[in-house]
């Protein structure tokens, strides 16, 4: 499967079971007989974008080999009330007892495709991308950035690992801002690690002392005014990039995105995206 790491999925996989099924889904146990094969159909009951029929094929297939699957709409188009995603045959004790997995992963990807679409439909004609954060769901992180990726927006780092980012909490703990970036380069020479740099700036007066140090891949203009953001894209003069981040809606962000950075971060990708309606129903016979 293309864009999600498959370990990641089966770990997420076999952790959603044990979480959910315990020992055993006891009820179908008791009503289904065992050989019993059932086909179900995935019904979207609200507008959006659809994301997680790939993962939804990997689970169905993974817990019972024999499923058989068929996409009737792929990852990353548009669905509105009353499409069927897909449909499934299978074991019906496997069915019920993977179909709240299932429901659970797709809504909340599907949500958040749809969230991201809203956003990068905000700024498509300008030449500004919007990145997610760390602000995920634990556990659901690579599926949730897959997710934004699904709905046309871009990844910022998948966690502290993989990004060097100096935030306020950083810088005051240094002292300055200046003070931060010598000792996030000086830590990267002696441990011979090659990672981006953003430097979080909250005025004009942090702005000058990181262009003064420099060293840095990306300067982050946190919840600056409008005015004070087109000044410091002004004064960064494309010697860095540039990203805004704070106060980012889909009401403000078209504005931002005109100030002229790069790069707009937003929690909401995430944070505020919610669950698109679908409901798996069995197809009586």
């Amino acid at each position: 499967m293309k864009q999600v790491n498959l370990e990641e999925l089966d770990r997420y996989i076999d952790e959603a079971m044990r979480e959910d099924v315990g020992d055993g889904d006891h009820t179908s146990q008791a009503c289904i007989p065992k050989g019993k094969r059932d086909d179900a159909r995935l019904i979207v009951k609200d507008d959006g974008i659809i994301c997680g029929v790939s993962i939804a094929k990997y689970i169905f297939e993974r817990i019972d080999p024999t499923a058989v699957f068929t996409e009737l709409i792929a990852d990353g188009e548009e669905v509105q009330y009353g499409d069927i995603a897909f449909t499934i045959e299978m074991n019906a004790q496997a069915l019920l007892k993977t179909e709240r997995l299932v429901l659970n992963t797709i809504q909340r990807l599907s949500g958040i495709s749809t969230m991201s679409n809203r956003f990068a439909f905000e700024v498509e004609d300008l030449p500004v991308k919007i990145l997610d954060t760390r602000k995920t769901t634990p556990r659901m992180r690579f599926l949730e950035k897959f997710a934004v990726r699904n709905g046309g927006c871009y990844n910022y780092r998948d966690g502290l690992y993989d990004w060097i980012m100096i935030k306020d909490n950083h810088i005051d703990a240094c002292g300055t801002v200046g003070q931060a970036i010598k000792n996030v380069l000086d830590y990267l020479d002696e441990n011979k690690l090659k990672l981006g740099i953003t430097v979080e700036v909250r005025n004009l007066g942090e702005l000058h002392q990181v262009l003064e140090v420099g060293g840095v891949t990306r300067i982050m203009l946190d919840n600056f005014e409008l005015p004070i953001m087109i000044e410091a894209v002004q004064i960064i003069n494309g010697e860095y990039e540039v990203e805004a981040s704070g106060n980012v809606t889909l009401d403000t962000v078209r504005n931002i995105a005109k100030t002229g950075v790069n790069y707009i971060s937003s929690g909401a990708l995430t944070h505020s995206a919610g669950q698109l309606d679908l409901s798996l129903k069995v197809i009586q016979d």
